[in-house]
């Protein structure tokens, strides 16, 4: 690695909820800098996660990241002239970022609807424990399961 470590940048909690994570899914859904109109999208699907769910938003939205949340991923080290797939640990704030990540692709790999209708069935699936974002968590750790074997070749 070259140069400094950048440094980590303090994300504000959001305006309704006053939590991070809600912030980090706006800005996740924003295209072209549109913050309101990713803020008016996330809030309708969370809205609408706890009417399905009939619990509290928050509630619901952080059990739905915690179930798609990875604990290992593998990554790619070259040794030797052969390049290995090692599994690793997740740390807390990558596998917040990386679930957040799978739900916003899955949402918008929903062709036929709008972000509103696509991102709550995500964050519904992903709270029932179903739909892509899942398929995707469960398609890494199978990876890393199959790479157990490389798992010695892990920087210390």
């Amino acid at each position: 690695m070259r140069g400094k470590q950048a440094k980590k940048r303090e994300i504000k909690p959001d305006l309704m909820y006053n939590n991070v994570s809600v912030t980090r899914l706006i800005n996740k859904v924003m295209l072209r800098g549109k913050k309101n109109t990713a803020r008016k999208i996330v809030y309708t699907s969370l809205e609408n996660l706890a009417k399905e769910t009939k619990t509290d938003t928050i509630e619901a939205f952080e059990k739905a990241l915690n179930n798609v949340r990875p604990e290992v991923e593998v990554r790619s080290r070259r040794i030797g002239g052969a390049n290995y797939q090692i599994p690793m640990p997740v740390a807390d704030t990558r596998q917040t970022s990386v679930a957040i990540r799978w739900i916003v692709d899955a949402a918008r790999g929903q062709k036929g609807s709008d972000m509103t209708t696509s991102l709550s069935k995500e964050l519904l699936n992903a709270y029932n424990n179903t739909g892509s974002a899942i398929k995707k968590k469960e398609e890494t750790l199978r990876m890393a399961e199959a790479n157990k074997a490389f798992s010695h070749f892990a920087i210390q």
